[in-house]
């Protein structure tokens, strides 16, 4: 039971005092997946503090929040943060085909 408690501490920090991105308040609860894609774009490319490109910035914080929400994430949310993944393929010009 420890290491769970551990778990959730520890993302709860990072959310807190990640210097990745400084993201718009309640982004990741918005109803449209373009909207999501482009408020984490433009957060990727403002901040000089992120280690990796933008694209690559802006899909990990999708990405840890999907994980980090785990079974408590709602399908329909997912549906969401997951269109919106493809959302920012599509304006950071990263669909092949």
């Amino acid at each position: 039971m420890k290491e769970k408690s551990k778990n959730k501490k520890w993302a709860t920090y990072v959310t807190k005092h990640s210097f990745a991105l400084d993201l718009e308040q309640g982004v990741f609860t918005r109803n449209n997946p373009q909207k999501i894609a482009q408020s984490l774009k433009k957060s990727a490319e403002v901040s000089l503090s992120r280690k990796g490109t933008p694209f690559q910035s802006a899909m990990s914080m999708l990405n840890f929040y999907i994980n980090r929400a785990g079974k408590n994430l709602k399908p329909e949310r997912k549906r969401i943060l997951e269109q919106a993944k493809i959302e920012m393929r599509k304006l950071f010009g990263k669909i092949y085909k």
